[in-house]
């Protein structure tokens, strides 16, 4: 049987494109609801970008249905499993059927907000070998 290790977690500044596995606590800063629809067959779909940040910069998390409940304006959320994915060349925190998200306890560290990591524009550039 395997043994069971602590995780470890990183801090926002250290996020780059294509990172996963990434654990982290963050402060919900803001939330914004950007769909909210029922399906033909009764279930919902509910998706939110939500500013999150720690004492080392900030992110654009999108939360998804059950996720969207927990990000609520000023709670401490635990983010385990995450991934960053791309989009229209920004960076965006997630967390798939494979992470979670739980309510944390207080911290004692500000919010950086000056380093917003989503208003970064990443580029992909194609390399050719000669």
């Amino acid at each position: 049987m395997a043994e069971k290790t602590t995780p470890d977690f990183v801090a926002i500044d250290s996020l780059r494109p294509g990172t996963q596995n990434l654990n982290l606590v963050v402060k919900v800063l803001d939330v914004k609801e950007v769909v909210n629809k029922k399906r033909p067959d009764g279930s919902a779909v509910k998706i939110a970008e939500c500013n999150v940040g720690d004492a080392s910069g900030t992110i654009m998390f999108t939360a998804r249905n059950k996720q969207v409940d927990l990000m609520k304006v000023e709670n401490m959320v635990t983010i385990r499993n995450g991934k960053i994915d791309m989009f229209k060349g920004t960076m965006r925190l997630a967390v798939d059927k494979w992470g979670l998200i739980q309510e944390a306890g207080a911290a004692d560290w500000e919010v950086k907000v000056d380093n917003n990591l989503s208003l970064v524009e990443y580029e992909l550039v194609a390399v050719t070998d000669r």
